[in-house]
């Protein structure tokens, strides 16, 4: 059996916990980045109005849904969900819903530029990995979790 020295071993273990003590860090950039995005997106469908619902009608074609709804739905998500995934209260709910609209964004255009669908994957990325290891210690929910599953076990 093969076995690495022990101060390869040791070194290698303090790396792995320097990177470890980094998550929280890096869950809040990622939190941070991806909710500026959403919410910088729905603030310009709500300053012009009358060109967002032009936009739905004539250039995002959402399946299923109206022109007027889609636009309502997709400003509303991307104003409020961006919200909850910043300050991490129901981050896995926000990121999720922010992961569907990026898809729908996605799908949703005719022709999608090469250097804009990059953007959406990186985004699709970044709440990808907030879906799965949640919004990380420095968040709401890390806070209220242990509150709210110690009401639902009793």
């Amino acid at each position: 059996m093969l076995t690495a020295p022990p101060v390869l071993a040791r070194a290698w273990l303090r790396a792995i916990g320097g990177l470890d003590a980094l998550q929280p860090l890096a869950l809040l950039a990622a939190r941070l980045y991806v909710a500026k995005v959403f919410f910088w997106s729905g603030l310009t469908k709500i300053r012009d109005w009358d060109t967002t619902l032009a936009l739905f009608a004539d250039e995002y074609h959402v399946p299923v849904l109206s022109p007027e709804l889609a636009a309502v739905a997709g400003t509303t998500g991307e104003l409020v969900l961006p919200v909850l995934v910043a300050v991490g209260l129901a981050g896995r709910f926000g990121a999720m819903g922010l992961f569907v609209l990026n898809i729908v964004a996605v799908l949703s255009l005719q022709e999608v530029a090469d250097a804009a669908l990059q953007q959406h994957i990186f985004w699709g990325s970044l709440l990808a990995g907030l879906i799965l290891w949640g919004p990380g210690r420095w968040s709401v929910d890390h806070y209220i979790a242990p509150r709210f599953l110690g009401a639902v076990r009793r």
